[in-house]
């Protein structure tokens, strides 16, 4: 009996700006992540796949892009069992550049978990929840537990030298982040692979 593959997780850079912040919390939610041996995890950096503003014909439930980015795009996503989005707050939502990649593909992100980082004034709490709503149209499961920085941890990393280390919460929310992803994608895979 072969043993089956540990569920591949990608966890998503959701700016591409100069000067973004987002590499600090995705670099170090991608160290805990490998240190597990239930999960294997890469990051997968949306600067690599410059998508266009959403331009389709029809929409990727209907037919697959024809863009060859987004070609690229969703034969990453298809690679994977699930994600975990790594998304700053401007305005109170998302930044457009990760809405704008979850809108170029459906497929590929259907009956997959999806988690989230996120980063702001309020630790990105509204656009993680503007997310989670998206993820359910793409029908993926949201995962409940998430990693929220706020304020004063996003600008001690910024700006006092402080690293994730001084904030141990941020931790325990990764590890129990993790501990969602892990279990839903062995069951969502399970049950994929079973249809």
């Amino acid at each position: 009996m072969s043993t089956p593959q540990v569920p591949r997780i990608g966890i998503v850079i959701g700016s591409t700006r100069e000067g973004r912040f987002s590499e600090k919390p995705a670099r170090w939610i991608h160290g805990i992540g490998i240190e597990r041996a239930d999960l294997a995890v890469e990051l997968v950096d949306l600067r690599d796949y410059p998508l266009p503003f959403f331009e389709e014909a029809m929409p990727p439930l209907w037919a697959p892009p024809k863009n060859e980015v987004a070609q690229r795009w969703a034969a990453k996503l298809a690679t994977l069992d699930g994600l975990i989005a790594v998304t700053p707050e401007y305005n109170h939502g998302p930044s457009a550049v990760l809405k704008n990649a979850l809108d170029y593909a459906y497929q590929e992100f259907a009956r997959k978990p999806i988690g989230f980082v996120g980063y702001g004034g309020v630790g990105a709490a509204r656009a993680v929840e503007q997310l989670r709503l998206v993820a359910a149209e793409l029908q993926m499961v949201s995962v409940r537990n998430a990693v929220h920085i706020g304020l004063t941890e996003f600008l001690g990393i910024l700006q006092q030298g402080k690293s994730f280390d001084d904030y141990p919460h941020l931790g325990q929310s990764a590890t129990a982040l993790f501990d969602d992803i892990a279990w839903w994608a062995r069951a969502l895979k399970t049950a994929r692979v079973a249809a």
